[in-house]
């Protein structure tokens, strides 16, 4: 049994259980996974399945404590609930992290343990990439399971194109809301974290003819932005609180905090990392400052829609106008948002919140008839 002093030291006794985790949200299940021959650590959390099996992605870090682990877990899987339910897709919300380093503890056949135990869940949970975790990593968690997306086989391979699509359009809502127009023009961007998505958001940006300013702990990533954009470097650390029209956090989570809020210099804040928030009071301490927040699980959908809607060999086209459909629904939110006097994030947990309540109902009057 995992108590809770592993789990948050210092907030709770004990005696207490994963229940009693500050992240906990009525998971339905939450899986401790170890295989012995490849090392595998791992956690799968699956938040909700009213809408339809749990999808959501799986995330490779070498993680300090196994406190920190599950909470990300927790965390990212309620959040794949509420993504999938305001993208309008008929998927629940799950999340896997694996307990290790992506550049020297992960094998093919590590990969292929993880599949095992995605299959034991029997379609409950379905797996994808995310950070750390390639599509090659995906093929062979396939070669044990069929309930995996973002394959060549399951349709349209990795999904980070169609991230980066829906960020930029997302983005684009925003700059509209605040600014007037679409036309990103001139418009100094900072992005921090260049990844597949990160760097793909570039692209997007830098044809419409933003300035872009770049940072990422990894060197070589920034040093080929630099020559692809021309864009600025700077510190990794220091990519929120440069002076720019809008800051793009695509990195991992938690960096508008208490300490970086204050910091920032932005109008706008719209990007691709999850759980951008580091607490709930975060929001309104942006929304104080005037600055516009993009919902991360809002603006990034992109990827999770190419992975629900592709089709084997295909479905581009039809992935594609979905995702550009982000913008729409960020404008609705952010509309929505100022009529209201509520923060966007509320305003996006208010309406995937009511579509689960629906689908629920929904299923409790076939269930009675």
């Amino acid at each position: 049994m995992i108590t809770a002093q592993e789990i948050a030291p210092g907030s709770l006794s004990n005696s207490l259980t994963v229940f009693d985790h500050f992240e906990f949200d009525d998971h339905e299940d939450v899986v401790f996974v170890r295989d012995k021959v490849t090392g595998l650590t791992a956690i799968i959390a699956v938040h909700d399945t009213t809408l339809g099996p749990a999808l959501g992605g799986c995330r490779i870090w070498p993680y300090q404590t196994t406190a920190d682990a599950l909470t990300d877990a927790l965390r990212l899987s309620r959040g794949m609930t509420y993504k999938n339910a305001l993208a309008g897709l008929d998927l629940g919300g799950g999340k896997a992290v694996i307990i290790a380093d992506p550049c020297k503890d992960k094998t093919p056949e590590l990969m292929e343990a993880f599949g095992a135990h995605v299959e034991r869940l029997a379609g409950t949970y379905i797996t994808a990439e995310d950070v750390g975790v390639s599509p090659q990593d995906m093929e062979a968690v396939a070669l044990q399971t069929n309930h995996v997306r973002g394959t060549k086989a399951s349709g349209l391979g990795d999904p980070s194109p169609f991230t980066a699509l829906g960020v930029f359009s997302g983005l684009q809502a925003a700059a509209n809301h605040v600014y007037g127009t679409h036309d990103l023009t001139g418009k100094r961007v900072s992005v921090q974290g260049l990844g597949h998505v990160g760097f793909d958001l570039c692209r997007h940006l830098h044809d419409a003819g933003a300035q872009l300013i770049v940072a990422d702990i990894h060197a070589p990533a920034v040093a080929r932005a630099v020559e692809t954009f021309g864009a600025e470097a700077v510190d990794a650390n220091s990519a929120h609180k440069v002076e720019a029209d809008i800051f793009a956090p695509c990195a991992l989570g938690g960096i508008l905090n208490g300490r970086t809020i204050p910091q920032i210099s932005a109008k706008i804040i719209a990007g691709a990392a999850n759980n951008q928030l580091h607490r709930p009071a975060d929001g309104l301490a942006l929304n104080k400052r005037g600055i516009l927040y993009a919902p991360d699980y809002a603006i990034n959908a992109g990827g999770v829609i190419s992975i629900a809607l592709a089709i084997p060999g295909g479905g581009a086209q039809k992935v594609k106008e979905k995702t550009l459909t982000i913008g729409d629904t960020l404008a609705r939110i952010f509309q929505k948002s100022a009529a209201q006097g509520a923060t966007p994030e509320q305003i996006a947990d208010q309406l995937a919140e009511e579509r689960l309540v629906r689908s629920f109902h929904d299923k409790q009057a076939v269930d009675s008839s």
